[in-house]
């Protein structure tokens, strides 16, 4: 690949010769990684042109650079980096400055980093035998030729505007009518196109949802344990936050302090624990926020992971005076990159938010809502979801019978994931490094509680990991606990 004549900029400060100069740009990008063996450098010509230098300069500093085995010269073809020449020194591109003048402590209005929100799996996860790792797509299940056949459609002349206009504010019509005719009715839910807006999966939705309806004088509610990422969003948005334990049934609506604004919660398929609130309390909660007038934010991810039972009807499918804010999600049932997600309130709410959405991002990109929704409207994500299904609740079966065997405790169950308790007296954190080293992965629960924050929970989930691999994963956790505990 031939370097680019664009990567070369002289320094009028630098003293010295404009030979050397150039020669000490070249060696930076070699010893930098930049400028690779056997790739092809620009032509002298070329270069002396780019820097405004004569054509001779370039070409002695080339010469001294063969000279010490940096480059090579082929005849006829130029100068190309040396086979030979010294490995790079350093892994990261430097900057031309090496003094950083500012002080970044005070000149940032605002922190968002130190949270949670990313659970620390990593890179190379795939390549662990047991990775009991949750939200990540198989492979294995995924539809690769219909995916693939729907992105082509996208891709079409047809649907040319599509891909390429900037629609500012506009979604896809035939992903929102799809979202209004099929995906909500299942959950109960009946919206016209201006109450729903596409977004960049659940976590876009739920920031939105936050930045609209929260300041530093409200106050919202959270689930404890819940979703760390929620509870970054809250953070970064200065309102109040106000942790509630969950019970047995999920949040338990007479729990609910007076005075919030705002109530984020997971109903029918709680985070991280996989509870579901019943039907009675559901009916309680609503009547609450009716009484002392508050909102609901409801995150409604994974329902369709319901397997051979019909979920509830969502919270919002019972409100009858507009007070629940839906999320829902693709990223999730389709595959984790695909970044898709919608919300679906009253008009003026989501006015709103397309409006902020308008101003950060424009809309999701057209592509890959015209892929999701040929996929969706061909019936091939119906035919995935069965077939998602069936394989998570055999290996959910799978998985319970090993705990079982080995005297684990399954605290809650729910979706393609099981919460599980171990001795107070050991912490799943270290538990987690020990398993790496066995090529296990599995999730420590002290990241989902933002209060008193116990260390002995931690979360399995199967959708990553094949069946006939579960049992001796299993077997594995539960030798390294039992040689955690005490004495």
């Amino acid at each position: 690949m031939p370097i680019s004549v664009d990567n070369f900029f002289l320094n009028p400060a630098y003293r010295g010769t404009l030979q050397n100069q150039i020669r000490q740009l070249v060696i930076e990008g070699i010893l930098e990684g930049r400028f690779r063996p056997g790739e092809r450098m620009p032509s002298s010509r070329m270069l002396a042109t780019r820097l405004g230098v004569s054509r001779i300069t370039v070409v002695m500093a080339y010469s001294d650079l063969v000279a010490d085995d940096y480059l090579v010269a082929r005849n006829r073809s130029g100068f190309f980096v040396s086979q030979t020449a010294p490995r790079p020194q350093i892994h990261t591109y430097r900057s031309r400055s090496r003094v950083d003048g500012v002080d970044w402590s005070r000149a940032l209005g605002q922190r968002f980093s130190g949270g949670v929100t990313s659970m620390g799996k990593p890179e190379n996860w795939r390549r662990f035998r047991f990775p009991f790792v949750y939200g990540q797509a198989d492979p294995s299940l995924f539809d690769h030729q219909n995916w693939r056949g729907c992105t082509m459609m996208a891709l079409g002349q047809k649907d040319f505007d599509v891909l390429t206009d900037d629609h500012f504010e506009r979604d896809d019509p035939e992903l929102v009518e799809y979202i209004a005719r099929h995906t909500l009715p299942r959950r109960g839910i009946r919206a016209r196109p201006e109450e729903i807006l596409v977004t960049l999966g659940a976590q876009n939705a739920l920031w939105l949802s936050a930045q609209v309806l929260l300041n530093q004088r409200r106050t919202s509610a959270i689930e404890e344990p819940g979703y760390p990422g929620l509870r970054d969003i809250l953070n970064q948005s200065r309102c109040r936050v106000l942790p509630i334990p969950i019970g047995r049934e999920g949040l338990d609506p007479e729990a609910l302090p007076d005075g919030i604004d705002v109530l984020f919660c997971s109903p029918s398929h709680h985070c991280p624990t996989g509870r579901t609130m019943p039907m009675r309390q559901r009916q309680t909660l609503l009547s609450l926020a009716s009484r002392r007038d508050f909102l609901i934010v409801e995150d409604d991810y994974d329902f369709e992971m319901a397997y051979r039972r019909a979920p509830f009807p969502a919270l919002k499918s019972l409100d009858v005076e507009g007070r629940v804010i839906y999320i829902g999600s693709f990223s999730k049932s389709l595959f984790p990159g695909l970044r898709l997600g919608y919300l679906v309130g009253p008009e003026p709410f989501v006015r709103e938010a397309r409006a902020l959405r308008g101003t950060v991002l424009r809309h999701p990109p057209g592509l890959m809502q015209r892929a999701a929704a040929y996929f969706l409207s061909l019936g091939y994500y119906d035919a995935l979801i069965r077939r998602l299904g069936n394989t998570f609740a055999e290996r959910k079966r799978v998985a319970l019978e090993a705990i079982n065997e080995h005297g684990l405790t399954v605290e809650g169950e729910g979706g393609s994931s099981l919460w599980l308790q171990t001795d107070e007296r050991i912490d799943t954190s270290m538990v987690a490094r020990q398993l790496y080293d066995q090529s296990v992965l599995i999730e420590a629960g002290h990241p989902f509680f933002a209060g008193v924050c116990p260390r002995n929970y931690y979360r399995l989930a199967f959708s990553s990991i094949p069946e006939e691999r579960i049992h001796e994963g299993i077997s594995r956790i539960a030798a390294i606990l039992q040689n955690a505990l005490p004495g």
